[in-house]
């Protein structure tokens, strides 16, 4: 039997700044209802509300229209993307803070699990150590909801993986804003998408996510077509280019594959540092960075162990391991910003670099948009090509208007994107990203890829964020700990499938890399793409099917949502609850349906 929401809000709206944020007059009111144990995901663009919303679940912030309703004895507990520690001496003060404060022995357990000494110093604590302090606090209250906004950001490997396991054994509700799209589509069931004023949900976790928009998308240019207001639509779809920019990420990452099946040839053993190439001499030619046997030990501990590497012009290198493995002390080796202990580093003359570090210290909060683009001009220098600063704001997924807005206004997703616009027009041969996915929207992670993929030189990216690294980098290196740096052609998956299998790692001996099975799964075998008259059908009705099947749904329930209804008629609440079921299962079957059809007329 279908349990009734543990929160509802029916109707609601919030105005900010003069104007409506979401459930304005001019759009539908905002209608949500949270399940016992649903596992939602909350995507939209940077400003546009999405952690007001969650607020506003938590009661912090008061709508202007709608009613909330709460199940009595829920507990709601929000996980803040920048919690507040300064009134606090040290970590374990935070954790037990609040009118709901956990036990301390119920912190401690879960510190000791995610490595987080809750004695240190607050002040002096890193991004790291806090967000495991939050995490700790959070969980340890034992929440019926959890609120997460962006809970990996400052999160290693390690800690992403535990708290996606006590995700996934969790027995309460979430809702999550979240960059990291492997996390997303791990643990998600359901989407929240918050758009244009509105909120739209969808039975179908973040995996199913980008077929849904482009099909709202398309569904929202047919209905333009027929009300005569199509150039208002065409405007908005061009801005999005959902599909445009769909082709040409599968371009780019058909592209990125080539050049790992070239990299991977250069490798003579996994797991080790040794390159070669069939023509020494043209390799060493195109060489930018060349480490020697390069090593670094703090404290009689083997940080970096003795390591060599090659990065030629237009690799795109990813550097992956847990907080502590020594992934900024192999970057600050490589960028000659710290000596080695042993062996050396060289660099190619021509080569000049610009690093974005996660601290995004480069802004000004009082500059306006302006001068940070354009030094108060009306033209940015571009790589050497000059561009109107409105017409590169567009670029970014900025509105031109806010030209002369002060960065201090700005969001922190708005203020990196900001930050990477800047940098990207810097005539620059090697770009330095140390983690630079941390406050960005997936739009823009979109678009950090395809920049990265244009740039004209060579990367090195410090980053957490598994899917982004799959889809951007050609070589990684992974740094387990000991002191050893694994060099992997390929993303984080690559890395990750070959620490699994250490066995036929030694099974395969000194073969070398080009004798090896190659990295990248063999293409399916051809088959015809042309549907059939059913799933041509199938590809035409089901979204309306679908649509129908929604609606039923959401009428359920809103009938549900009366908390008096389950007292008043049992009967009937059983009746809509095994309807919304039954309609559920049917929708997840036509949706499985339509997104394979769909995926095959998008080939």
């Amino acid at each position: 039997m279908v349990q009734p929401p543990i929160l509802s809000w029916e109707g609601l709206g919030l105005q900010q700044g003069g104007r409506w944020l979401f459930g304005g007059p001019d759009v539908e009111p905002i209608n949500l209802h949270v399940l016992p144990g649903d596992r939602l995901a909350l995507i939209g663009r940077n400003g546009v509300g999405k952690t007001t919303l969650l607020k506003m679940i938590d009661d912090r912030i008061e709508a202007d229209r709608g009613k909330r309703r709460v199940k009595p004895g829920t507990r709601i507990v929000f996980l803040e993307q920048e919690p507040d520690f300064s009134p606090f001496e040290t970590l374990m003060d935070f954790a037990l803070s609040g009118s709901h404060a956990p036990e301390r022995h119920e912190v401690e357990a879960i510190a000791g699990q995610l490595g987080i000494d809750m004695t240190t110093d607050a002040a002096s604590a890193s991004g790291g150590e806090r967000r495991r302090a939050a995490i700790a606090r959070a969980l340890a209250q034992d929440p019926d909801l959890l609120l997460l906004d962006e809970p990996t950001n400052h999160l290693d490997l390690s800690a992403i993986d535990w708290l996606e396991d006590w995700l996934t054994r969790y027995k309460g509700a979430f809702i999550t804003i979240s960059h990291d799209r492997t996390f997303l589509k791990r643990l998600t069931r359901a989407t929240l998408w918050l758009d244009r004023g509105t909120l739209r949900r969808k039975e179908v976790g973040f995996g199913g996510y980008e077929a849904w928009e482009e099909q709202v998308y398309a569904e929202e240019a047919r209905a333009a077509e027929k009300l005569d207001a199509r150039l208002k639509i065409e405007a908005h779809w061009l801005e999005r280019g959902v599909t445009a920019r769909r082709k040409r990420n599968q371009g780019r990452l058909e592209k990125l594959h080539q050049m790992r099946a070239a990299r991977a040839a250069m490798i003579s053993d996994a797991g080790t540092a040794k390159l070669k190439l069939a023509n020494d001499e043209e390799f060493r030619s195109k060489s930018v960075i060349v480490a020697e046997d390069i090593s670094k030990t703090y404290d009689g501990r083997a940080i970096i162990k003795p390591f060599s590497l090659r990065i030629q012009n237009g690799d795109r290198i990813g550097i992956v391991g847990a907080n502590g493995a020594g992934k900024t002390t192999l970057l600050k080796m490589l960028t000659k910003e710290l000596e080695p202990d042993t062996g050396s580093v060289s660099h190619a003359r021509t080569l000049t670099g610009v690093m974005i570090d996660q601290q995004r210290r480069l802004l000004e909060p009082g500059a306006s948009v302006r001068d940070i683009l354009a030094e108060g001009g009306d033209w940015v220098d571009v790589r050497g090509n000059r561009k109107h600063v409105q017409a590169y704001l567009k670029d970014f997924l900025f509105d031109p208007k806010l030209v002369d807005t002060k960065v201090g206004i700005l969001s922190g997703g708005e203020r990196s994107r900001l930050l990477l616009a800047r940098e990207f027009a810097r005539t620059a041969n090697l770009l330095v990203l140390d983690e630079p996915t941390n406050d960005l929207d997936l739009e823009t992670l979109d678009l950090l890829q395809e920049v990265i993929a244009d740039f004209d030189g060579t990367v090195i990216i410090v980053s957490h964020d598994r899917d982004f690294l799959d889809k951007t980098v050609t070589l990684t290196l992974g740094l387990d700990g000991s002191g050893a740096v694994d060099v992997i052609a390929g993303g984080y998956a690559d890395w990750e499938a070959k620490r699994r299998k250490p066995v036929a790692r030694k099974a395969r001996g000194s073969r070398t890399a080009s004798t090896e099975a190659s990295p990248f799964p063999s293409p399916p075998p051809p088959r015809s793409d042309k549907l059939s008259y059913k799933e041509q059908r199938d590809y035409e009705l089901l979204p309306q099917r679908i649509e129908r099947l929604e609606t039923a749904i959401a009428k359920g329930e809103a009938i549900l949502a009366d908390p008096d209804l389950y007292a008043a008629d049992p009967d009937r609440f059983a009746t809509i609850s095994k309807g919304i079921a039954n309609a559920r299962a049917e929708k997840e079957a036509a949706e499985e349906r339509w997104l394979q059809i769909a995926e095959r007329v998008e080939e």
